[in-house]
């Protein structure tokens, strides 16, 4: 069968044939272009900055200039060399270039946010590795100068408690210009980078300086957060910041019990939400969440590390989101967080990246085409 198929198409006018072999390269030129490139211009196109609650009621220019454009990912977990096959990393890495690459142009966020698990083996990594993994990063992850950047450390970039130490702790700073207790301020507006990993509360070297710089960040946001006529000696001499609430960015979510009140099309699956999350593993203690609540009383946090969106509130009136993870090897449907935050208020919105299963149905379908295609020709 296939030698007189063979055979019919070698029979067919060589102008027809070169014809019929370009229009092919044609088909399957388009096919990979849209699947490779145009796909996540399609689908991030869709994504629109989420309106703030009093919007309506402000000039567009004074928005413009007062609304600070955030996005928010995490888990990206760029493979290493160890358990980082080849395609497997081309794969993965390709679709996150593009997303990342075609959300700044669409989007043109004001700030981007990674909320830890940047790399897949910074907790092992050897000096070279590190430096490979990071020089991937940076042209996977390259901005302009108009978008500013800011990754947090999460168990898999500087280890488990266990795992970490002062030299990993160091590498992920020195890269990332990321300081557990560092405050960011953009437009009025605080944000609290927190290194979770460090909030064993076992007095390790490293958790031990950690919240140290946590206390004293919060001691100066409660005392800016006062009222001018307030009187309080212990905030004389404290340097004053923005009034705003702070913003906890970190890579562990705060304590729950597990996923099982989680919703949404990337929750957990209905079979993992029941099992009960690992104090100090999966989530942060009872103990640590408690703490951060009382030093800052934020009015959001974010988080990562589940790989899962979730939607809690704490205390009854403060919300947590768990952003999911924003690479096609951790979940079929990754996503990112859009955020209009300004120092009083903030919207957040969803945007989906390309599902991986869609992206394998049509090359199916072109593939199955493409056979037909073939079939009817070599029968002519």
């Amino acid at each position: 069968m296939l030698s007189s198929s063979s055979t019919a198409v070698k029979n067919l006018p060589l102008k027809r044939r070169l014809c019929f072999l370009l229009k092919l390269v044609c088909f399957v030129s388009s096919v990979l272009i849209f699947c490779e490139f145009l796909i996540y211009y399609v689908v991030i196109f869709q994504c629109r900055w989420p309106n703030l609650k009093d919007g309506a009621h402000m000039a567009e220019k004074e928005t413009s200039a007062s609304v600070l454009k955030a996005i928010i990912l995490a888990d990206t977990h760029l493979l290493g060399e160890i358990k980082g096959h080849w395609l497997d990393k081309l794969r993965r890495e390709w679709q996150m270039e593009r997303s990342f690459q075609t959300a700044l142009w669409l989007l043109q966020p004001d700030i981007v946010f990674i909320l830890g698990d940047v790399f897949d083996e910074g907790k092992w990594s050897s000096p070279q590795a590190w430096a490979d993994d990071v020089r991937r990063f940076q042209k996977m992850f390259r901005h302009s100068v108009f978008t500013e950047l800011v990754a947090i450390a999460g168990n898999h970039d500087i280890g488990f408690h266990y795992e970490m130490t002062p030299y990993k702790v160091n590498r992920f700073e020195k890269v990332f210009n990321f300081t557990s207790g560092k405050l960011i301020t953009r437009k009025g507006i605080n944000f609290v980078l927190v290194n979770s990993v460090a909030m064993e509360g076992d007095g390790c070297a490293v958790c031990r300086s950690s919240e140290a710089k946590l206390v004293a960040l919060s001691h100066k946001l409660n005392c800016s957060q006062q009222k001018p006529n307030h009187s309080n000696k212990r905030c004389s001499d404290v340097e004053k910041l923005p009034a705003s609430k702070p913003i906890l960015l970190q890579h562990y979510p705060l304590y729950r019990k597990s996923d099982a009140e989680c919703t949404g099309e990337d929750s957990a699956p209905p079979e993992e939400k029941n099992i009960p999350f690992k104090e100090k593993y999966d989530v942060l203690s009872q103990e640590a969440s408690q703490k951060l609540l009382w030093w800052f009383q934020p009015r959001l946090i974010l988080s990562g590390h589940t790989h899962s969106a979730c939607e809690v509130l704490h205390a009854g009136k403060i919300p947590e989101i768990s952003v999911p993870s924003f690479s096609w090897r951790n979940r079929n449907n990754p996503s990112f967080i859009m955020g209009s935050i300004t120092p009083t208020d903030f919207s957040l919105q969803k945007c989906f990246l390309p599902f991986e299963s869609r992206v394998f149905t049509i090359y199916c379908a072109a593939g199955a085409l493409l056979v037909i295609l073939v079939a009817i020709w070599t029968l002519e």
